[in-house]
């Protein structure tokens, strides 16, 4: 198919008539068309198209018809007839009321370009450009962003599936690639052993017979593995991102004890953040949020939230389904600033501010991150009974800490987690702390001298304190 940019735009005289007399108050379609044009131009799509072939259908109607489709939850069948049949339609794309349509496979080849041409965000984008135009959009407004999971279109299986299914895909595609080779190097006994799918249906009932299962597995992939990676196979063979991704569900699922393969038990399998969960999409990750476990992916969604104006979708952000929301919004921030549309306050729910981002988001983008931070849980704070760490004076440029009583800490150390999150620790004299009158109202401790605990900035920690305080 060619392209051509000389479709007609405007609304037929006919179409117009019919629809105003049809819906006398307008709908939804015919609002957007008379409030934003036909949105978009078939020039925005001409390099999806080749410059000889048959004509193709305009490509401004076909990404339309691609968002009303999306809002009403169609088919492509479906969509299809709506164009054929529903006047609405007719009059936002700008066709006569016989228009005959077009067969609905040519929606699906539409999104299709629009992948293998890296020009999703186009639809997007048009949107959010046409709405800053409208003034429905601006810069440093007030937004939110919140996560959700989307389910990976994946079968859930097993360990054992995983690997039988990855051994399956393979021979599956050598066959298909290169069935001379193939041929000479499997026995004859795998045709019959791995024709079929794996699938818990045929799996032993017993944990000796899974077991006895995975370990032939285990075995036939590793012997399909090492021919593939010797040197006298075809180098092409080892460059298929099929062998690559049965190589990592090898080392994930198994390990080499001499010359014999072994099964790895759960306890020693790689964490659900590495962990391949499928052959056929190695990017589907197994997580948990509450009550809800799910294979797949996660979004964020970014929108405006101002009164004045309507709340708009601003950014999408798609992440593996283990990655912490935490390491997602400086990504955000930075899509939002190219866009020049960062907020001046964004709300985010308890996932994602720490101390650091507080931080940095208002010295970095400008902005003020609203969000639940994790409180003190120290027992001075919860009782309310004894000195808080608001009490205490923190000297930075010195790195010293002066306590309620006058006293001053001795050490200031430089420490990491368990996650290796850095941290400062300030200590105080021990003969300070024991000969001190007001001990009770500082540590229940009968010989240790109190000691704080800071952010490993003077921003960061100012930025927490100022976040808790706004939080009570």
């Amino acid at each position: 198919m060619t392209l051509h940019c000389n479709h007609e735009t405007s609304i037929p005289v006919q179409t117009i008539e019919i629809a105003r007399s049809a819906f006398p108050n307008g709908n939804i379609y015919m609002t957007l068309r008379e409030e934003l044009g036909v949105v978009f131009r078939d020039e925005q799509f001409q390099s999806l198209y080749p410059q000889r072939g048959q004509p193709a259908e305009a490509p401004w109607r076909l990404a339309l018809i691609t968002l009303m489709q999306f809002r009403e939850g169609l088919t492509d069948r479906q969509a299809a007839d709506a164009v054929r049949s529903r006047i609405d339609w007719k009059y936002v794309l700008g066709l006569e009321l016989n228009d005959p349509g077009f067969h609905y496979s040519v929606l699906c080849e539409f999104r299709s370009r629009l992948i293998e041409a890296g020009a999703e965000q186009t639809l997007f984008n048009t949107i959010l450009e046409l709405c800053r135009e409208r003034g429905f959009l601006t810069e440093r407004g007030k937004q939110r962003t919140d996560s959700t999971y989307i389910i990976g279109a994946v079968r859930t299986m097993n360990r054992i599936e995983v690997a039988g299914e990855a051994l399956f895909h393979a021979l599956d595609l050598l066959a298909q690639i290169d069935p001379i080779w193939l041929k000479a190097q499997i026995p004859s006994e795998w045709f019959e052993r791995y024709r079929q799918r794996p699938t818990s249906f045929h799996l032993p009932k017993s944990e000796k017979g899974k077991l006895e299962l995975a370990l032939q597995i285990g075995e036939d992939g590793q012997n399909l593995l090492s021919k593939i990676y010797t040197d006298s196979a075809p180098e092409y063979l080892r460059k298929l991102p099929v062998i690559d991704t049965m190589r990592r569900i090898w080392i994930q699922n198994y390990y080499q004890e001499e010359d014999t393969i072994e099964w790895r038990e759960e306890k020693d399998c790689p964490p659900a953040s590495l962990r391949v969960v499928s052959p056929y999409d190695i990017e589907v990750r197994s997580s948990t949020h509450g009550d809800a476990f799910w294979r797949g992916y996660k979004v964020h969604f970014t929108e405006t939230c101002d009164e004045q104006t309507p709340h708009l979708i601003t950014h999408v952000e798609t992440t593996l389904a283990t990655e912490q929301d935490t390491t997602t919004l400086p990504r955000i921030h930075s899509a939002l600033e190219r866009k020049k549309l960062l907020p001046i306050r964004h709300f985010v729910d308890a996932g994602y501010p720490s101390a650091e981002l507080l931080a940095t988001s208002q010295s970095r983008f400008g902005i003020d991150l609203y969000g639940p931070v994790r409180p003190d849980l120290t027992w001075q704070t919860q009782t309310g009974q004894g000195f808080t760490m608001s009490q205490f004076s923190i000297d930075w440029d010195h790195e010293k800490v002066i306590c309620p009583m006058g006293r001053i800490s001795i050490q200031w150390l430089h420490e990491y987690g368990i996650r290796g999150k850095p941290f400062i620790q300030a200590r105080f004299r021990k003969q300070d702390c024991l000969a001190c009158s007001s001990r009770a109202h500082c540590t229940r401790s009968a010989s240790t001298p109190r000691h704080i605990t800071l952010q490993p900035t003077r921003e960061q920690q100012l930025a927490l304190q100022a976040a808790r305080e706004r939080q009570t």
